[in-house]
């Protein structure tokens, strides 16, 4: 048996550094998640945060706020008879983190303080819902973290 000299050391230093290159290319990023952004425009987000603040807090205050549930149409949300929209409008949020295509935002008209969305617009995993409205001028915002199955 040869002895290792200085010459067969660098040469299996360069293949397993060869090999650890090519681990880093092929192998590294299939394990990679989404890193997207989650908003394109997150500075002038920033910029009124305060509002979405203040309708949280108006909407602690409630003493009855919507609800939502799985029905096999979809997800059915309902406000309470105290709550009377101006116009009867309200807007909604469902804000999927992992995939912003996802994302599903409209502005309803409440029709006996209901409204549904659809089973087809919401694709299975984790969501955040955001139900907006205001009353006598005044935002209200409530968050609901789902997982839709």
């Amino acid at each position: 048996m040869k002895n290792l000299n200085w010459g067969h050391g660098l040469m299996i230093a360069l293949g397993c550094f060869i090999i650890f290159i090519l681990f880093l290319i092929f192998i590294f990023p299939m394990g990679k998640q989404n890193a997207e952004m989650i908003s394109n425009n997150y500075y002038e987000e920033e910029l009124q945060y305060q509002d979405i603040i203040d309708a949280k807090k108006n909407a602690a205050t409630l003493k009855e706020v919507p609800v939502y549930k799985s029905t096999a149409e979809g997800m059915l949300i309902s406000f309470p008879e105290s709550i009377k929209a101006d116009n009867n409008l309200a807007k909604f949020i469902l804000f999927r983190t992992d995939d912003s295509n996802l994302d599903v935002k409209k502005e309803v008209t409440l029709q006996h303080n209901l409204f549904l969305i659809p089973k087809k617009v919401i694709s299975k995993g984790s969501y955040t819902l955001k139900l907006k409205w205001t009353e006598n001028k005044k935002p209200y915002q409530v968050d609901y973290d789902i997982l839709w199955k």
